[in-house]
């Protein structure tokens, strides 16, 4: 409650910080006591921040006990850095090399969307760079995404821009591109590829049609959860609501129960549906944050075969919203039909060190049998250092469309 008082006068500037409690242990400075992330998540509103090296006092227990932190589901963390730990005034024997802290933050990139979060070193600035737009008389950002409030897009939404930009629902991803070129809405969030089903082709499509290009990009976990009306149990349920991949799913959950499947438009909509709906048997899949919004109770958390299933999502805008150097891009070409046309062009991506991550292969829509490549690449190819690259590439390419560098 101290840090409720100090709201309560005025300051909004809280965060709670778990730096450890005194045991009769003396191995480490403190106990790091994890299980109060969870507790404090019941309990309050506030961010919750763990203090690993002040907690442990020992730079090899520093980095195993932030990844567990943030597992726990803390908010951030203090980390204590230096570049001669030997020398350093206070508290060298538990900081970390630059190096130690490069692999920390790489792991903590992997574990966060596990626990629907992201690893995000630019959203500060991305806010900061929002509102002086807004405070420059602008009015306020919007953002697209599909569907309605509680998809899987509007979270993704909502993780990139926070409460920065108002995030807006629109019916389809088409309408989305079409608003930012009018200029009724400055950003889209769209999905571009899931871990099991693959590449959203018709999104490939439309940044290929539109003058628009991908600023930046956000990976979320798909976890399906069964919801349905308060009071409901298991055995009750006959009739199961959601979007046809969200039934695809949840295949193996699903196959233990005799229930009628009913497709929809979107998870959202199921849970929508549900909460209006007089017949008591009805159950959706959708996401947890569409329980809170549509008052569902959640009958089976995490139905889903595949746990692994993360949608990569990309925001497109007419220009980047920060100012900072881009370490991906991603483009669309087209070979010319003679032997080894694709190897000249990767040949080239091998010679100047460039790290291909993605290479795929799509038929052109209305030109049979002639194909297109999407490439996703380590590097910015629009900076000066890659001049040389990006002229190699489109004088080895028939057709050559850089969607983005972010």
């Amino acid at each position: 409650m101290s840090a409720e008082y100090i709201l309560s006068e005025g300051n909004t500037q809280v965060v709670l910080c778990e730096r450890g409690i005194r045991t009769f242990e003396p191995y480490t400075r403190n106990t790091l006591d994890l299980s109060a992330i969870p507790v404090l998540k019941k309990l309050t509103h506030l961010p919750i921040i763990v203090d690993p090296s002040h907690a442990t006092g020992m730079r090899e227990k520093v980095s195993p006990m932030a990844r567990s932190a943030i597992a726990a589901g803390a908010d951030g963390l203090m980390i204590e850095v230096h570049h001669d730990p030997d020398h350093a005034m206070s508290d060298g024997a538990q900081s970390l090399y630059p190096q130690q802290f490069r692999q920390l933050m790489r792991d903590i990139y992997v574990i966060a969307p596990v626990i629907g979060k992201q690893l995000d070193f630019a959203h500060l600035e991305r806010v900061k760079v929002i509102d002086r737009k807004r405070k420059n008389g602008s009015a306020r950002q919007r953002a697209a995404f599909m569907g309605r409030v509680g998809t899987f897009s509007h979270k993704a939404c909502l993780q990139y821009f926070g409460d920065a930009a108002e995030a807006v629902p629109l019916p389809t991803f088409q309408s989305i591109f079409e608003a930012i070129k009018a200029g009724g809405i400055d950003y889209g969030i769209v999905p571009l590829e899931n871990s099991l089903s693959g590449s959203i082709h018709e999104n490939y499509d439309l940044l290929r049609d539109y003058d628009l290009r991908i600023i930046g990009e956000v990976k979320i976990r798909i976890m399906q959860n069964l919801l349905a009306k308060p009071g409901t149990e298991l055995s009750d349920i006959r009739r199961v609501l959601s979007h046809p991949q969200g039934i695809e799913q949840c295949r193996q959950f699903l196959s233990q129960h005799n229930w009628e499947l009913v497709a929809v438009s979107d998870t959202a909509g199921a849970a929508e549906r549900v909460s209006t709906s007089k017949e008591a048997g009805d159950a959706a899949i959708a996401g947890l944050i569409t329980a809170d919004i549509y008052g569902l109770a959640v009958i089976a958390e995490g139905i889903e075969t595949n746990p692994r299933n993360y949608t990569r999502f990309v925001v497109v805008g007419k220009e980047p919203i920060e100012d900072r150097k881009a370490s991906k891009t991603s483009l669309i070409c087209t070979v010319r039909n003679e032997p080894g046309a694709l190897f000249a062009i990767l040949r080239v991506f091998a010679e100047n060190q460039v790290n291909m991550i993605k290479l795929e292969s799509r038929p052109i829509p209305g030109e049979p049998w002639k194909y297109m490549f999407y490439i996703d690449l380590e590097a910015d190819l629009e900076s000066p250092e890659m001049a040389a690259v990006r002229k190699e590439i489109t004088e080895k390419s028939e057709y050559l469309k850089i969607l983005g560098c972010y």
